[in-house]
């Protein structure tokens, strides 16, 4: 059990990643947690908020820009980690996200200071997210800037002590020279409050409630996006309203971007979708944005068949949260889905472009839910055995960060 220690997190979205490590260190460790401004907190974490001295340039070079970005957080945290040391508050451990540059300096205001560092992904022109969908056509000079984004992330990889992947397929993207100090645990899922309900009901903001008296579709991602499969959801929904007449569909998400290409000012996927898309039932199809967790617990528990489709990327919780509430998961048959999901044991894959596959295996679930109850079961079973919280991917974090205190 780690106590008395001084351990210090960095990650520009405060608690990110880091939440269940802050909960469980809180209150017998002193802990900080350098992030850009926000109002959230948890009790006895003191957040330290930082923002860069200025914006990158408009006019650097375009592979330059998010590598200028990175220096500039990276240097906005070794600010304050001097004016730490000018303080006398020397951590026993740094735990910091590599992704947006603020560990690149870490080692050089505190080389003695051991550094965990959570590698999410190591970006390449092939083999991943880049080039997966041809409805999007890459620019050929991508590769030339994913290389250049790559060296914020390789500086990490040279500097840290030790690394987290949650995946093995993300763990598998990084160079093979840094693979071995890259440790693969996962954030985890809390499975003792993410468990299937004997009476799941939810309402919704709205009024609507859901109790299991309709069929019920899911589909949940941070932001509705292509990367998350959106558009291949949305060109099958009337299908599935067709084959399916007495089915509600919930989708879940804000209206931004997480990733890929930003959309022009003020449009959003959603209302690109939906125009070239007009839903032929609007009365069974709920767009929700973003709901507290609370909520989302319960909209999954109630559901009769959810839908996760991802590029090859990472991982989302919302995925392994769905499973271990017993739902029956129909996702894209890409990395890492593969690597938790096998398709007919704990779960059904479809290809991720094959929107009349998904329909089919949407359909066949609404209909006969008697035929995937040892599916549903299986599929809370594979997150209990190697992805539970409390048990699994807690203490092997917990260890690792005890290790290298050592």
């Amino acid at each position: 059990m780690i106590q008395n220690k001084t351990i210090l997190f960095l990650h520009q979205n405060f608690p990110g990643q880091f939440l269940h490590l802050c909960r469980a260190l809180a209150g017998t460790n002193r802990l900080f947690f350098i992030t850009k401004e926000t109002r959230n907190r948890i009790q006895d974490v003191k957040v330290i908020g930082y923002k860069p001295h200025r914006e990158p340039n408009p006019q650097t070079h375009l592979y330059l820009r998010t590598l200028e970005d990175g220096i500039l957080n990276g240097q906005g945290v070794a600010r304050l980690l001097i004016q730490m040391q000018k303080e006398n508050i020397r951590p026993d451990l740094i735990v910091g996200h590599s992704g947006w540059g603020e560990t690149q300096f870490v080692k050089d205001v505190f080389p003695d200071v051991p550094l965990l560092s959570y590698i999410e992904f190591y970006y390449a022109a092939s083999g991943s997210d880049v080039g997966f969908d041809p409805e999007f056509p890459v620019n050929p000079e991508l590769k030339f800037q994913l290389r250049s984004r790559n060296q914020m992330i390789l500086s990490c990889l040279e500097s840290t002590d030790y690394g987290l992947s949650p995946t093995a397929w993300q763990h598998s993207r990084i160079p093979a020279i840094f693979r071995p100090k890259v440790k693969v645990i996962h954030d985890g899922v809390d499975t003792d409050a993410l468990v299937p309900a004997d009476r799941p009901s939810v309402t919704l903001a709205d009024g609507l409630t859901f109790d299991g008296s309709v069929p019920l579709v899911t589909y949940v991602a941070r932001n509705l996006e292509p990367y998350r499969g959106f558009h291949v959801f949305m060109r099958s929904l009337n299908r599935i309203l067709e084959k399916n007449p007495t089915a509600h569909v919930v989708l879940v998400g804000g209206d931004g971007v997480s990733y890929g290409a930003r959309l022009p000012e003020g449009e959003t996927w959603k209302a690109r979708m939906l125009a070239q898309n007009p839903v032929a039932d609007a009365s069974r199809v709920h767009f929700v944005g973003r709901l507290e967790y609370d909520v989302f617990k319960k909209l999954l528990q109630v559901s009769d068949a959810h839908v996760y489709l991802t590029y090859p990327f990472v991982l989302s919780w919302s995925m392994l949260e769905a499973m271990s509430t017993g739902c029956l998961l129909i996702g894209s048959a890409t990395a890492p889905v593969q690597e938790v999901v096998e398709h007919g044991r704990n779960g059904l894959l479809v290809d991720f472009f094959d929107g009349e596959a998904l329909v089919s295996a949407i359909t066949e679930a609404l209909r006969y839910p008697e035929r995937f109850r040892e599916m549903r079961r299986n599929a809370r079973r594979t997150v209990v055995e190697d992805y539970d919280l409390t048990r699994i991917t807690l203490p092997r974090q917990l260890a690792l960060m005890q290790r290298m205190m050592n």
